[in-house]
């Protein structure tokens, strides 16, 4: 009977050193290296992680993280919202009155206002098909891994500058220029079809 107890107190306190041993080794920081280290899988020897937000993991070049646009980039053309599976990107144009409304960083011509220019994060799959379509590459993946939010809507992260009274505006100015053609397009048929 007192083997039995022997055998049972030396099992526990087995079991608890190597508990206690973890539970301290669990605030020694581990050391950060990148992936494509040579001794990347030598390092990881402890059962800790990192200790996050005191230490960060290295971000590799072509890591896929938050998606970021510069507006004043943007040329409208869609693309972007055209080719996203999850159809996170929303994206609304006003056509400009007055021709071109400025000009890219790259020099493209911007023909388009940008009423609304939308991306939901919480839909995004992070594939980078968006950033590869771009054509002035004004919407790119940063090295953003943690946005932490409370609300699933501040997930939804709007880029464009419009404020909805001048979108209403530019919409009305839009419609007064496209009623203004029809009406001297039905104008020069009439015409037409009295000289006739």
């Amino acid at each position: 009977m007192l083997d039995k107890a022997l055998n049972g107190f030396t099992t526990a306190w087995k079991g608890l050193s190597i508990t206690l041993g973890h539970l301290f080794a669990s605030n020694a920081k581990r050391e950060v290296v990148s992936v494509s280290n040579d001794n990347y899988f030598k390092n990881l020897e402890s059962t800790n992680t990192i200790q996050y937000p005191h230490q960060e993991l290295p971000v590799p070049e072509v890591g896929r993280y938050q998606l970021d646009v510069e507006i004043d980039d943007c040329i409208v053309c869609d693309l972007c919202a055209k080719i996203c599976p999850v159809d996170c990107i929303t994206i609304e144009s006003i056509k400009s009155t007055t021709g071109s409304i400025g000009e890219t960083s790259d020099g493209s011509k911007k023909l388009l206002y940008a009423a609304q220019f939308d991306i939901d994060m919480a839909k995004c799959m992070y594939c980078g098909l968006c950033t590869i379509v771009c054509p002035t590459e004004c919407i790119v993946m940063t090295n953003q891994y943690d946005r932490t939010v409370f609300e699933l809507k501040d997930l939804n992260y709007e880029f464009g500058e419009m404020t909805t009274e001048d979108a209403a505006e530019k919409r009305q100015l839009l419609e007064n220029q496209l009623a203004e053609r029809q009406a001297a397009k039905l104008a020069a048929m009439n015409k037409k079809e009295g000289d006739a």
